[in-house]
This record gives C-alpha cells, sequence and structure tokens, in this order.
C-alpha cells in the first residue's frame, strides 16, 4: 500500500480534489467520529481502522466495525495524532498520507491541527513519506530544511515558522522572504508564486508550515 487518508472529524470536503483523494485511498483511517461522516459519503466504506476514545460511535456502529476499532484513550495527543501514529506503525511502507477534514467547525482545531503538521517532523521518524492535509481551500505540508517547491506559477502561498532565528531566503515568490523575521505568524503570509518552482533556503534545519491554493 503507497497512499492512506487520515479522515478527521472537521468540515467534510466537498470539492472535486479532495473528494477525488477520498475515493481513490488505498487505504483509510478515521478518527472516531469522522466514520459517521465517511458512511454518508459511501455507506459500504470499510476503513483500514477506526481511532480515538470512540465515544462519539453508536452501539451498532461499534459492532459492526469491531474488527477495525482501536481505542485509545490517552489524552496527550489529539486523535490525528494517534491515527498518525497507528498507520506508522501499522503500515510503514505508506509514502504518501494525505490528512482530510482536519479544518474547519472550530478554529482552535484548525490551528492546532495546522501546527501539528510541523510537529510531526520531529515527533515521527517520516523519512521521504509526504504527509499532506488538504481541504475545500488548499493544501498544507511541512519542510523542514532548504528545499524546491514545484508549485507551478500564480500560486497563493503562505509560509509559517515557530523559529525566529530561522532566515530564508527565496526565488519564485512575488515578495521575496530575504530579511523576514518569523516573530509574528502573519510575517511571511499572502504571498504568490512569480516561477513554477519556488526556491527557499534555510540558514539551519527548522519545521515550516506551507501552505498553497
Amino acid at each position: 500500500m503507497n497512499n492512506v487518508v487520515i479522515l478527521c472529524d472537521g468540515a467534510f470536503p466537498t470539492e472535486p480534489f479532495p473528494l477525488f483523494l477520498l475515493d481513490h485511498a488505498e487505504g483509510m483511517v478515521c478518527c472516531d467520529g469522522a466514520l459517521i461522516k465517511l458512511l454518508a459519503h459511501n455507506p459500504d466504506a470499510q476503513p483500514l481502522a477506526v481511532v480515538g476514545d470512540l465515544d462519539s460511535l453508536s452501539e451498532d456502529l461499534q459492532e459492526r466495525f469491531r474488527n477495525c476499532l482501536f481505542h485509545e484513550s490517552e489524552q496527550e495527543h489529539n486523535d490525528m495524532t494517534k491515527a498518525m501514529r497507528w498507520v506508522l506503525s501499522h503500515h510503514p511502507e505508506v509514502t504518501d498520507i494525505t490528512i482530510l477534514g482536519a479544518t474547519g467547525l472550530r478554529e482552535d482545531h484548525t490551528i492546532g491541527n495546522l501546527g501539528l503538521l510541523m510537529e510531526y517532523t520531529r515527533l515521527f521518524d517520516l523519512g521521504d513519506r509526504r504527509v499532506t492535509m488538504v481541504s475545500d481551500y488548499g493544501t498544507a505540508f511541512a519542510i523542514t530544511d532548504s528545499s524546491d517547491l514545484h508549485l507551478g506559477e500564480g500560486r497563493r502561498i503562505s509560509i509559517f515558522s515557530a523559529d525566529n532565528s530561522l532566515h530564508i531566503t527565496s526565488e519564485g515568490l512575488e515578495w521575496p522572504l530575504d530579511g523576514v523575521v518569523f516573530d509574528a505568524w502573519w510575517k511571511a503570509t499572502l504571498n504568490r508564486t512569480s516561477a513554477p518552482i519556488v526556491s527557499l533556503h534555510f540558514n539551519h534545519p527548522a519545521p515550516v508550515l506551507v501552505m498553497v491554493d
């Protein structure tokens, strides 16, 4: 299995691209109550696993999916992180992990889940795996060092970092990042790609969140 979708219990996708990713995934892992939304979309869906404290699921659903329920009661990590942990431990061969339904409905969950993309680069040994978060409004992913991003010209892009010692020089952005101090979230937002490839050069490794639409 090469690709897995993790479906969270936020806003269920409605746009063609995220729905295509959902419907064509080789495997799917649901975060607790996301199973209910998945079944509303596809009543015949059969996830690899349903991970969480499972308190959102009726007794009928728990019985129907008893063979793929993984009860995780610890409160140190949220269900999205528990699902990531399950995928990496049960399917280490996976090369692409797409997270859907991680934003919307609650702004605090949206901010926390986007921040977790950066934390996963430290929390898990991701190697060459690609981890992306996709919604109806765009795609987010984390990088940890200098990178060439093949995004296409004319796309909106925002870049976030929690490391105010990080300095990034850039090529292929309408407003270069040279001189930006990452001491506030807005500092490198609302940019636009001016070339097919965006080159980012870090002065040292650090988790960085990239959002494009």
